[in-house]
């Protein structure tokens, strides 16, 4: 088991603010609820956040999201309980999560517009951009999740 490396809030909280202005700007951008936990778990799966996974995946349930579509996110290209503006959604939080790899398709992008307004557009690759960032925070810190 790993322990943790440092309490980056007590570190740097005026870094950590920042952080926090970020995520609640993110928050009260209008985006759905679920939606929003959906985007963290499943880039927190591709990082392999255990902190952050078990955040997502806790605020999912008591935002009303079903344990089958937590279980099948990883493989939600093959189920059918995900709706087009959610797919939308994931495609392009994997293609920004593995960036370096995907280049953002233009594909991606496009498939976008079809369910979401520039705003949202904006709003959603902000949230993924900031889940991205906890997640570096929490497994290069070592946080730990609650075990109980």
């Amino acid at each position: 088991m790993t322990t943790a490396r440092l309490d980056y809030f007590k570190a740097a909280p005026e870094l950590m603010q920042a952080m926090l202005g970020m995520e609640n700007a993110c928050k009260a951008s209008g985006l759905d609820h679920r939606l929003y936990e959906l985007v963290k778990t499943r880039a927190s799966q591709i990082n392999g956040c255990a902190y952050c996974l078990h955040m997502h995946t806790t605020d999912a349930r008591k935002a009303g999201e079903s344990e089958m579509r937590l279980y099948l996110l990883n493989a939600w290209r093959e189920s059918s309980l995900y709706t087009p503006s959610e797919r939308a959604a994931l495609a392009w939080t994997e293609s920004l999560t593995l960036v370096s790899q995907t280049g953002a398709p233009d594909a991606d992008f496009e498939a976008l517009k079809e369910h979401f307004s520039e705003h949202d557009i904006v709003a959603l690759t902000l949230l993924i951009t900031t889940i991205n960032a906890w997640n570096r925070l929490a497994i290069g810190f070592r946080s730990q999740h609650p075990t109980a």
